[in-house]
């Protein structure tokens, strides 16, 4: 079992907190996180087993009340139980009562009347980081912010680093011994989420429509959202689309990035942007091997964006610290890929590039942000297919993608 960074975090929840919950994505390693820290102390109970399910829904508040602690796997699958959770702690007030799993985001469930504020801690679990793979929590959101160079560990580079991007996170999708062996597994996990649990957390007219929405919206990774262009192909309406991507990004397969506003700055595109929430998933979806990013590197720009803009959340999740992920774009096409904004208000902007070269053209809109930014701004990065640190200026730097976790 790989370390899960965001254990530590969890221990210090349950110590303090009635409810916590785990949420993030299917098979990112939950249930098996949840086990481990539940150990012999707390039953656990899931429901993917069909016969708790009926009971959890049927019977809320019972299921509920002969629980002293516990775990409960897969919450989302009976959201009733969340009052009935926030009725028990609120007559037993004693921190770690439950710990709960969710593969989608609670939160935002429609089903969901009554929210557990300030009875809860949600720590968010995504697949596997490149940190946890090599075992090194890495500082590359503190160097950022500190407006110091990144460190550089073991470079990773060229085919290697395609090979990293292409697999993704995912534990089971790791272990395969062939990218084909991993594609069949993201092709096969992807259709049974949409036929599985879609259809558990919204009423939709067009099911069916869903698998083909996801491959036109991994065609578009990395790009502003349109909702009216995605839509088209299969007959939707911007209204359905907008829905239907909300969806999406509730069970975790997707992420949009909200654009970084300023006041003192009216010129900004308002279109947030779309990634997928793992690259291995977005390269089954689009078909991509080694051999045929090897024949043709132009898709690999958008897979390694998304690439990047997961291994940084990741990094965040377990910070303890809240950090918002924006992008930045002018009407003027100045823009930065990913802006970090730390609770303090500074900004740390992110350019992901492709290649192994970097030259003063790639910082142009880097140059753009701490302008708007002013004292605000920490750093700025371009992540390139390098092994080398190379600064272009004041908390300017070109720095590898694998410092990420160096």
């Amino acid at each position: 079992m790989y370390p899960r960074f965001i254990e530590r975090q969890l221990k210090v929840a349950l110590a303090d907190t009635r409810v916590v919950l785990i949420s993030g994505p299917r098979q990112s390693g939950k249930t098996t996180l949840a086990e481990k820290l539940a150990a012999d102390s707390m039953p656990f109970l899931t429901l993917d087993d069909e016969t708790t399910l009926d009971i959890a829904r049927h019977d809320p508040v019972g299921f509920v009340r002969g629980l002293d602690r516990a775990v409960i796997d897969e919450v989302q699958r009976a959201p009733q139980l969340l009052l009935a959770i926030k009725r028990s702690v609120d007559a037993d007030k004693r921190p770690g009562r439950f710990l709960l799993t969710g593969s989608a985001n609670l939160m935002t469930l429609p089903q969901v009347t009554d929210s557990l504020a300030g009875r809860i801690e949600i720590a968010e679990l995504l697949p596997l980081s490149q940190s946890e793979l090599h075992g090194s929590p890495g500082n590359f959101l503190e160097r950022a912010f500190q407006g110091r160079a990144p460190t550089v560990g073991e470079p990773v580079v060229g085919p290697e680093l395609a090979q990293t991007v292409l697999a993704g996170g995912y534990p089971e999708a790791i272990e395969r011994a062939s990218s084909a062996r991993r594609q069949k597994w993201f092709l096969d996990y992807s259709k049974a989420l949409i036929e599985r649990d879609v259809r558990h957390i919204a009423k939709i007219d067009h099911l069916r429509q869903m698998p083909k929405l996801l491959r036109i919206l991994a065609q578009h990774s990395g790009q502003l959202v349109n909702y009216s262009r995605l839509g088209a192909p299969l007959g939707m309406s911007h209204v359905t689309t907008q829905k239907y991507i909300e969806i999406l990004e509730k069970l975790f397969l997707i992420r949009t990035l909200q654009p970084w506003y300023s006041s003192e700055m009216k010129r900004l595109i308002k279109a947030p942007k779309l990634h997928f929430l793992d690259s291995g998933l977005l390269s089954a979806l689009r078909n991509l091997s080694p051999a045929r990013l090897h024949a043709n590197r132009t898709a690999f720009g958008a897979l390694l964006e998304t690439f990047v803009v997961a291994e940084l959340q990741k990094l965040a999740s377990w910070s303890g610290e809240h950090f918002e992920f924006c992008h930045f774009r002018d009407r003027y096409a100045n823009e930065v890929d990913i802006v970090i904004e730390n609770p303090d208000g500074q900004l740390v902007g992110i350019e992901v590039k492709a290649s192994a070269t970097v030259t003063n053209d790639d910082f142009s809109g880097l140059h753009k942000l701490a302008e708007v930014c002013g004292k605000r701004f920490a750093s700025g990065l371009v992540l390139y297919d390098h092994d080398t640190v190379v600064p272009f200026g004041q908390r300017l730097f070109a720095a590898p993608i694998s410092t990420l976790w160096g």
